[in-house]
Order: C-alpha cells, then structure tokens, then sequence
C-alpha cells in the first residue's frame, strides 16, 4: 500500500521585506537579464532569477536563502513562480551569484555554506566595495569537489574570473556609481557578451551601413551609366561624322 503523502500546510513567504543597496541592485538589475540572452544564445534550458527566495527543507520556512542571480537547470526562462522550493525543481542551482552588501558576513560566510548544503554547483561572491578592507577580496569562487565538499577554489582581485557553470566570465566594467558585472566570451574573457540595448544599437547600425551600402552601389551604377551613355553618344557623334565624310561629293 502507498504511503499517502504528507499535507504541506507550512506558509513560504515571498519576501522579508529587507532592501538591498542601490548598487547591488542596480548590478542585478543589469546582468539578470544579460545572463538569461546569453544562456538562450547557447540552447540551454535554464531559468536565470533574482532576489527569489528558495526554500531547501520542506516544512520549514527559515531554511531559505535569495540568492542576488540564480541559474536554475532544465526550467523554462518563462517559468513564473513566487518562490522556489527546492524538493520541486528538478535540480539545485547551476550557478548563483551574490553581491556583497552591508551585511559583509552573510555573503562571505552564511552565503557559501548554505550553497554548499543545497548542492549548488558553483557559487560566485563578488564584492564591490572591497577596497574598503584588506581582508575582503573582489571575488570569491566556490565549487564542489569530488569528494563533495564545498570550498573556495579562487579568490583574486584581478577584473574577471571565469566560471564554469555558465561557460563564460563575469567581468567588471565601470566605476563607482556606474560599476556593473557583464557575461564576457573568450579564452580569457575578452569580449563582451553585447545587452539587449547593445544588440539593437549594433543592428540599427548594421540597417544603416546596409543602405548606405546600397545608396552607394546605386550612386555607382548610375555613375556608370551615365559614363556609358556619353561614351555611346561619342561613338554616335563620331560615327555620324565619318558617315557624312564618305557622303561628300569628290571622295
């Protein structure tokens, strides 16, 4: 006989109603969306989310972490939900990114254990406002090892570090106010993966280089005929003058 299954009545909050700084938010803001065009690029059926929270023991509302952007494997981009829970969705997250803000510990330690113990395959601290202390670094990689453990694999202040879930970099670009993450392709990161506003700068661009193109080859062609039209009208000329030569009495 199936055992029947245990009601859930446990409430999930959708938020806890704490704000973030405006530049982290502005950071997520800005590579969510990136993120997601990127994955789509390569065919990957993945849902890339923000500040949502995911609950990792059921029956238990305060086993939760937002994660500031999360890759979720084998659900749909267009996929909507409130909240996630982790004992439903058909993996952990491939990919998870938190932005330091004021609460330094929560992302440097709190964040890194409760990744490790939801099986989060690589996990991406990177902290804006480093420079601050000495102690504190730009990035941070985490990843699991064979032997299951999470630990930290790279810890670098350089622009750029490659992460390997996603098969790409996260690089900085921009100071201060206008510092943001972008995706970066390459074997060392060296090409922007070009935003929304990127790509439709680029084609209206390409539209225009276009016809001028064609503007262009018109311009030629029509250069072109009118220099055929002379040269022909010549030959007429020339031909009407040697004809008339042979008319002439005496010849």
């Amino acid at each position: 006989m199936v055992a029947a299954r245990q009601l859930d009545t446990t409430i999930y909050p959708e938020s806890d109603h704490m704000g973030e700084g405006e530049l982290q938010q502005l950071i997520d803001e800005s590579l969510r969306p990136e993120l997601a065009r990127f994955l789509a690029s390569l065919h990957r059926v993945a849902h890339v989310g923000s500040n949502t929270f995911v609950y990792y023991r059921q029956f238990d509302s305060s086993k939760r972490i937002a994660p500031d952007i999360y890759v979720l494997p084998n659900v749909a981009q267009t996929s909507i939900a409130r909240s996630w829970k982790l004992w439903e969705l058909p993996a952990p997250p491939s990919f998870a990114l938190e932005v330091v803000s004021l609460d330094v510990d929560k992302d440097y330690v709190e964040a890194p254990d409760i990744h490790g113990r939801i099986g989060t395959k690589e996990l991406v601290v990177f902290d804006p406002e480093c420079g601050s202390d000495r102690e504190r670094v730009l990035w941070q990689v985490f990843r699991p090892t064979r032997g299951g453990t999470f630990r930290l694999v790279e810890r670098t202040d350089a622009d750029r570090v490659r992460c390997r879930e996603l098969g790409a970099f996260l690089r900085v670009v921009g100071a201060g106010a206008t510092l943001r993450v972008r995706v970066a392709t390459g074997p060392r990161g060296d090409s922007l993966f070009p935003t929304e506003a990127e790509t439709e700068r680029a084609e209206k661009e390409r539209e225009r280089a276009e016809k001028e193109r064609e503007r262009a080859e018109k311009e030629r062609e029509r250069a072109a005929r009118l220099a055929l039209e002379a040269e022909l009208e010549g030959l007429r000329g020339e031909l009407s003058r040697l004809r008339a030569g042979r008319a002439r009495p005496g010849r």
